[in-house]
């Protein structure tokens, strides 16, 4: 496909050793009467330069050797979370879908391995509409595959990626971003529900808009009766450099000095309140939650 060749020419699709989480990964927890699921959509593969360039040297030596990352690239994983509440099934997020890396576009494994089919989603929520979130939407027929879903996303994310001067504006790197973001939210129009910050947009699902790393990029907060859990998507998009310095700007964000300030303000929200989160990108399953550790916070892993 040309988005997926577009992509792979940048050097986005380098090859790396295969990761040991399987496609079919599941984790279970529950926030109240809510049944969460972590499904694994697989992982992605892409160079070391695309999370630390630009950055001091020595910074990055110290943090490839403390959290034992590769030196020759990166693979974050893919996490996303499905919540099954009173005769809904929510899924945040569709992971990559086929055409966008052959690592990562599992999804359907994970839910096939806990007997949910894609006609089970009642909703789909999205967190932003890059390609390892949005392009698993549609299957092999480019039909919806999620057909019974109401599709929800955040007004100011729809009309930056429907916007027609957003291919032009947002830079050559990210243009097949942008082709496909048009491409599949238009196949899915009739689908679409739009939302704004601050809404329960579904029974004990709040949105939080955290902007910078897309335009419309929203976290999700989960509640049922005296207990939360944050989804973030890619408002933290790792676990070791945006909590080692979160105030440093973000290669992977759109608008890298609005995605530190919201980094810095949502990290230190949810260290103050002990939320537990799901992380897209930490490893697998990414719950866990947020400390502070001097002027930076640290990961812990629940």
């Amino acid at each position: 496909m040309l988005c997926r060749r577009k992509f792979l020419s940048l050097g986005f699709g380098a090859v790396l050793a295969s990761k040991a989480t399987p496609a079919w990964s599941v984790s279970s927890l529950s926030v109240g009467d809510m049944k969460i699921d972590v499904v694994s959509d697989g992982h992605l593969n892409l160079p070391a330069n695309f999370t630390f360039s630009g950055l001091p040297e020595d910074k990055v030596k110290e943090l490839i050797q403390k959290y034992s990352l590769p030196t020759n690239g990166i693979q974050p994983d893919c996490n996303l979370t499905l919540v099954r509440q009173q005769g809904r099934a929510i899924l945040f997020d569709v992971g990559a879908g086929p055409n966008f890396m052959e690592s990562a576009g599992k999804v359907i494994d994970a839910l096939d391995a806990i007997d949910v089919d894609p006609s089970d989603i009642t909703d789909v929520v999205f967190t932003h509409a890059h390609p390892d979130h949005l392009w698993g939407v549609l299957d092999d027929f480019d039909d919806p595959m999620f057909p019974e879903a109401r599709h929800h996303i955040a007004a100011a994310e729809l009309d930056y990626w429907r916007d027609p001067n957003t291919v032009k504006s947002i830079g050559e790197a990210r243009q097949a971003f942008a082709a496909g973001a048009a491409r599949n939210l238009g196949a899915i129009d009739e689908l679409i529900s739009v939302f704004k910050p601050g809404q329960e947009i579904l029974p004990g699902i709040f949105a939080r808009l955290t902007p910078g790393h897309t335009p419309g990029h929203t976290s999700f907060e989960i509640r049922s009766g005296n207990q939360s859990l944050m989804v973030v998507g890619d408002a933290i998009v790792n676990h070791h450099l945006a909590f080692e310095y979160p105030a440093w700007e973000a290669n992977s964000d759109q608008d890298k000095s609005l995605g530190a300030n919201t980094r810095l303000q949502l990290l230190g929200d949810l260290a103050a309140n002990k939320t537990k989160i799901i992380g897209f990108h930490f490893p697998y399953p990414g719950v866990g939650y947020v400390e502070r550790n001097g002027t930076a916070y640290r990961w812990v892993a629940a």
